[in-house]
């Protein structure tokens, strides 16, 4: 069981990341769209945990502040500094009217978990697509946020099955070991040197202590939803990828370390070079 289950990850697994490297290679209107689905696939699958018969309403109300959120984001390539700022100002803006919207319409002890949803989901599209948008380090700024979220993931767990030892959180998710989590974040690490290496990046310490908090950062994201599967009785977000269950199966960690690397970048960079404020040192 253990082994069909592993070989429908590696066959799903062969198929999207490629995908996904694919099209952050293209960027443009196509990365917004893929990353578009995405978001509304993880919205989709938290509103149908967390929510009761006001699924759908809370779910078309999330879902239009999602998508013009990313719309948003997604202009903001070809526009100039005060433009840019404003609209991703405004993407904001939106999905802070969704939250309200959303919360509004779900059951009174639904509302915190259903307006959380939407900020989750938004942050899935818009942190990946503002890294992107930058035409000099965007794609590199990606593919190097892709190497540590996936690196952190398979070392982590293969690490763990093979060394053992005291658990991380048993009580939220009971596979999870120290060792695993410490052999994902060097691993992590080495991956990211590896690709900025290649690239002819400097900084190579800055930036191996970058992907170093970006793995835990992941890691603490995929813990995150293993707390909410756990408080809300579900194994899976859904079964929409064979052998990995849902699309916040495989973007937990990546939500949270996308969304770290974006602040940094633009604290660093500000809204018009986010790639090179997390790369250039």
């Amino acid at each position: 069981m253990v082994g069909h289950e592993l070989a429908l990850r590696a066959a799903s697994a062969l198929v999207l990341a490629p995908l996904a490297i694919f099209m952050a290679y293209v960027g443009g209107w196509p990365f917004v769209l893929f990353w578009g689905i995405a978001a509304l696939g993880v919205l989709w699958e938290w509103t149908s945990l967390v929510s009761g018969e006001d699924r759908r309403a809370v779910l078309m109300t999330g879902g239009a502040a999602v998508v013009l959120a990313l719309a948003l984001a997604g202009s903001v390539a070809d526009a100039d500094q005060p433009v840019r700022a404003t609209r991703l100002l405004a993407a904001v803006i939106v999905m802070a009217m969704g939250i309200l919207g959303a919360a509004a319409l779900a059951s009174r002890g639904q509302r915190a978990w259903v307006a959380a949803g939407i900020p989750y989901a938004g942050a899935i599209g818009v942190a990946p697509i503002v890294l992107r948008s930058e035409s000099g380090y965007g794609f590199i700024a990606v593919i190097i946020v892709f190497a540590i979220v996936w690196t952190t993931d398979i070392l982590a767990y293969f690490i763990g099955r093979a060394v053992g030892g005291p658990k991380l959180m048993p009580k939220v998710s009971p596979k999870k070991t120290w060792s695993g989590a410490v052999g994902g974040t060097a691993a992590a690490v080495i991956a990211a040197l590896t690709v900025a290496e290649l690239s002819s990046l400097g900084g190579l310490f800055a930036i191996a202590v970058i992907a170093a908090m970006l793995s835990v950062a992941s890691q603490a994201g995929d813990l995150l939803e293993s707390f909410l599967k756990r408080r809300f009785g579900a194994k899976d977000s859904s079964q929409l990828i064979p052998g990995h269950g849902g699309l916040m199966d495989r973007l937990d960690g990546f939500v949270v370390a996308a969304l770290f690397a974006t602040l940094i970048g633009i604290f660093r960079g500000g809204v018009e070079a986010p790639a090179r404020g997390l790369l250039v040192w």
